[in-house]
């Protein structure tokens, strides 16, 4: 018996050389047969900004949100298997959220959680595509680019669903016909919410007055903001990445700017930062601490009680990434690439904090938009206004 298993091996190891040989593969993914996947340890490559100008932003609260969830995860009776994370900092570049991606493909690594935003996505999705590498983005939302891999995932609520719901929803609270714009023209998340936003006003017909523009790391915005003071617009509309949105906010009320201001995906600490300056600007996205849900509730509190600080937007996706992953995991027939990428494909009415979450055909993420306004000092439902 002993000599049969040897010699079988033997035959199994050199039929596998041979495949690699004819396909020009490099690597192997990993396969565990279901019966193996009980008490498994799953590795997970983490791609994050924990250093550089996103790593408060992004990274710190991303990779709070993941240790969270895997924890419970971990201890639930649910799920009898676990992730291990491998983590590699991105810098908040683009180009070393491609270095880690190959980094990972080349250790080995068959699926990946991250980048962050929607400019290092664009670069990395493809890598994951020619690779074979299922990759999910938990925040990143310009439209299109989970269409750049077949194994490609997005947790974030995109552009050509997030803008144009919130424009109907504050359309039908508030009156406004002079419309100024002021975006991120090196940010692709930013400039697709800026197109997004022009698409659904010329429909409506909605005169844009003024359209200004600035890049990363900018911290004086006084001649866009003086430029758009001078056309008395209605409202203002901002497109930008989390480091810009603060300075924004409290530039734009100094400058004596009384228009109302709508800003993607503002967070609880962003209205915080920005005190006064925040009051009555409206925010279109996915997930509030506002939002009455029993499961966000738990995650708001253990959140809280786990890291002393109320969690990030982009915490709360990365948190659903981890949830919908091991779904996909547990009603997966193998741990290999294509059988978790089927299962991610049919992931459908999951109950999450975001509520009821689904993936359409092209990966992308399907479930309630919010809009909220700061009312108060605090991120409220629009409605309750």
């Amino acid at each position: 018996m002993y000599y049969k298993t040897i010699k079988n091996y033997f035959y199994i190891v050199i039929i596998c050389f041979c495949i690699l040989q004819i396909l020009g593969c490099e690597k192997i993914t990993q396969v565990i047969e279901p019966n193996e996947i009980e008490n498994s340890n799953i590795p997970i490559g983490l791609v994050l900004p924990l250093s550089g100008r996103l790593s408060n932003t992004f990274g710190v609260p991303i990779n709070q949100a993941l240790q969270l969830a895997n924890d419970e995860i971990n201890e639930s009776t649910k799920y009898n298997f676990g992730f291990n994370f491998i983590v590699e900092d991105n810098y908040s570049t683009v180009v070393g959220a491609t270095n880690a991606y190959n980094k990972f493909i080349e250790d080995g690594i068959s699926v990946i959680i991250g980048p962050a935003t929607s400019t290092a996505t664009k670069e990395t999705f493809p890598i994951a595509d020619k690779n074979g590498v299922i990759a999910i983005s938990p925040t990143s939302a310009a439209r299109g680019l989970s269409s750049l891999s077949d194994y490609a995932f997005r947790i974030a609520l995109t552009s050509d669903v997030l803008v144009p719901n919130g424009v109907e929803e504050i359309l039908s609270r508030f009156t406004f016909s002079r419309v100024a714009t002021l975006y991120d023209r090196n940010d692709e998340f930013s400039k697709d919410s800026e197109q997004a936003l022009l698409e659904i006003l010329d429909l409506k017909e909605i005169e844009v007055v003024v359209s200004e523009t600035f890049i990363s790391g900018d911290v004086d915005f006084s001649q866009q903001l003086a430029n758009i003071e001078m056309e008395k617009p209605d409202v203002v509309f901002v497109s930008s990445l989390p480091p810009e949105k603060v300075r924004i906010m409290k530039q734009s009320r100094e400058f004596g700017i009384t228009a109302r201001l709508v800003i993607r995906t503002l967070t609880d600490a962003d209205v915080e930062a920005a005190g006064d300056a925040a009051e009555g600007t409206i925010t279109f996205t996915g997930w509030g601490t506002a939002v009455d849900n029993p499961l966000n509730k738990v995650f708001v509190k253990n959140f809280i009680n786990k890291y002393g600080t109320v969690p990030k937007n982009y915490a709360a996706r990365a948190y659903v990434t981890l949830y919908v992953l091991a779904e996909a995991i547990s009603n997966s027939t193998a741990i290999d690439t294509m059988s978790i990428r089927d299962a991610l494909g049919k992931i459908s009415e999951l109950d999450t904090i975001v509520g009821k979450f689904s993936f359409n055909q092209d990966g992308d993420a399907v479930y309630e938009p919010q809009v909220l306004i700061v009312k108060d000092g605090k991120l409220e439902i629009l409605d309750t206004e």
